[in-house]
């Protein structure tokens, strides 16, 4: 699901390419705006990479012995993880903002929607 809506939401954002109308100043006008944009992008990345309360359950549902960990396959799993998520996302906030500049929305295809025409 994340390959389909990140493949149709870069591959969308290059067929209707750069706006003319596209800035990418930042939006805050003020130091203060610019420190609160980029803690509320922090959180925003953070919150892209939900699931990770469940390693916990998985991890505990494997065996585990002092010769043999669970922690080393959790680990590569988790790394393989975040590793696809980065390859689904980077280039849908790199297009995008190619695109659309600093007047992207949070989600991308609202931007493409407010566009067509």
């Amino acid at each position: 699901m994340s390959l389909s809506y990140s493949t149709i939401a870069w591959g969308a954002s290059i067929d209707k390419g750069r706006q003319p109308d596209v800035q990418y100043g930042y939006k805050a006008h003020s130091t203060t705006g610019t420190v609160f944009n980029f803690f509320s992008t922090l959180g925003d990345v953070a919150f892209a990479y939900v699931g990770h309360n469940v390693v916990f359950y998985i991890q505990g549902t494997i065996p585990s012995t002092p010769e043999k960990p669970s922690k080393k396959p959790m680990w590569k799993g988790v790394i393989v993880a975040y590793i696809i998520v980065a390859i689904c996302y980077f280039p849908v906030a790199l297009v995008g903002y190619w695109a659309f500049g600093n007047s992207v929305e949070d989600n991308i295809l609202l931007s493409l929607q407010k566009r067509v025409g």
